[in-house]
């Protein structure tokens, strides 16, 4: 019996003195920047409906869907047949009031005509002028042409129809710099600043990634949702990125070189934050520190420790300062947790 006690208190003994095997993090500076995330629609940077002006049958279209054109291409033509007669006809009657006015004139000038024979001879090549301007300008709504470089729609119309005012022909976008509309809460405010970089991901072209700039902060906060509209430029030169699209927006700030901790190494007590720090003994010691900003997996910190500290990641449960410890494996920056262990297992 008293055998059996002596050498249970031996195994007490090498399991007391046992060291606990953890793995560490060595803390290393990284780049890091503050990340807001939001949602935002895409826009053109100029879109504009190709809408009829007047009554008429369109006679002809000049494009194909999904074109591209350049300013002042021709896109449709509407029937202008009645109008190109009136305005032969309106012509030949401007163009004998400018040589009745010439002739007047040149009489007048000789004392051979009154004055008031001059200016009633004015006001008619003024008046046949002035139609003939207007009919100009009625052939000119006749012919419906590209305002800005851009892209075509779909064809709404077939030749033939008859379109009225505010028929949509077509749509036309610039798309080669997109807008990107989101709003931000208000309190990021003061960190928004014309020309600050993002990347927007479309989801929906497999989360392809497309950088770009803010152009523009909205000079009022909607005071029911207390955010700010913010408008940012994307450059689209390969075409990819439409109108309407939903992209999701990462905003970042304060670019700086940072202490990154992984998450699962601080531990929380009431309101402090600790971490447990293996010293050159290897032995624990127990360090307040002060976190900042936090992004996946990792936390800046801003206080209490030093770069090449080793942290405990795993195996904090059953430490106590001053234990001693076994270090298993180190994390490397990037390094999941998963991932080390698995290859630990495997070796």
């Amino acid at each position: 019996m008293r055998t059996l006690l002596l050498a249970l208190a031996c195994l007490y003994t090498v399991t007391a003195t046992a060291a606990t095997g953890v793995y560490v993090q060595k803390l290393t500076y990284a780049d890091f920047a503050d990340r807001l995330e939001a949602l935002g629609t895409l826009r053109a940077n100029e879109s504009v409906e190709i809408t009829a002006t007047v009554t008429e049958r369109l006679l002809a279209v000049h494009f194909r869907d999904g074109q591209r054109v350049k300013r002042g291409a021709l896109l449709a033509e509407m029937d202008a047949a009645e109008e190109q007669a009136l305005r032969q006809e309106q012509f030949l009657v401007a163009d004998e009031a400018a040589r009745q006015y010439e002739r007047v004139k040149k009489l007048a000038a000789d004392g051979l005509a009154p004055q008031s024979q001059l200016d009633e001879k004015r006001r008619e090549y003024l008046a046949a002028q002035a139609r003939l301007d207007g009919i100009d300008a009625r052939l000119r709504q006749l012919k419906l042409t590209a305002p800005f470089d851009g892209v075509l729609g779909i064809r709404t119309v077939s030749p033939g129809t008859l379109v009225k005012p505010g028929d949509v022909i077509t749509t036309l976008d610039d798309d080669q710099v997109m807008k990107l509309d989101f709003s931000v809460p208000s309190t990021y405010l003061p960190a928004l600043t014309v020309g600050l970089k993002i990347k927007a991901v479309a989801r929906a072209l497999d989360n392809a990634a497309f950088d770009g700039e803010i152009a523009s902060i909205d000079s009022r906060v909607d005071p029911v949702t207390r955010a700010i509209r913010v408008r940012a430029l994307v450059p689209n030169p390969n075409a990819r990125l439409r109108p309407g699209l939903l992209m999701s927006i990462d905003l970042y700030k304060s670019p700086r070189q940072a202490l990154m901790l992984r998450e699962e190494a601080l531990i929380l007590e009431g309101r402090n934050h600790y971490v447990f720090r293996v010293n050159a003994d290897n032995k624990i010691e127990k360090v307040n520190v002060v976190p900042g900003s936090r992004a996946p997996g990792w936390v800046e910190i801003l206080q209490g420790l030093n770069e090449n500290d080793l942290l405990v990641t795993q195996g904090t449960v059953k430490l106590r300062p001053g234990a001693e410890v076994d270090v298993l494996g180190e994390i490397e920056p990037g390094q999941r947790l998963p991932d080390l262990m698995k290859g630990a297992h495997s070796s």
